[in-house]
């Protein structure tokens, strides 16, 4: 359900995705989207980015997705090749977030999983019902 609680709450925890990006460190704890540190492992030394998924409240059911340019014209109905539904918190002013729309990495020989894109969006967190948190990651160039 859609309410202020609902974005009070997301909005803190997106708010501690976005210290620890800015602060990253070496050091894991409890696996929750609002762990202290960003953690590290066998793959990836140093974490700088903890990548989000987006439910909204009118398709729960569904990530949010965004294309992966800046493009007018590209949409992402049905169209995976040009869109994501992987993003990284950018800037929390209120109960508004801004977020940067990671692409799946072209070089399969990589480590890791996700390149940046220069495709941003805000969105208010009154219309998130969820967000899933994925495997903490370095992305290069952010």
């Amino acid at each position: 359900m859609c309410n202020d609680n609902n974005t009070n709450s997301l909005a803190e925890i997106l708010s501690v995705i976005l210290v620890l990006q800015q602060n990253a460190c070496v050091d894991s704890c409890l696996d929750s989207c609002d762990r202290p540190m960003l953690g590290g492992g066998p793959t990836c030394l140093v974490c700088n980015t903890r990548p989000v998924m987006i439910y909204t409240c009118g398709n729960g059911s569904i990530p949010w997705s965004m294309p992966v340019t800046k493009d007018s014209t590209a949409t992402c109905l049905g169209n995976t090749d040009t869109c994501s539904t992987v993003f990284r918190v950018e800037k929390i002013e209120g109960t508004c977030c801004t977020f940067r729309v990671l692409q799946d990495n072209p070089d399969t020989t990589s480590l890791y999983p996700y390149t940046t894109t220069n495709s941003v969006f805000t969105m208010d967190l009154g219309c998130v019902c969820a967000i899933r948190c994925l495997t903490d990651t370095y992305v290069e160039c952010v």
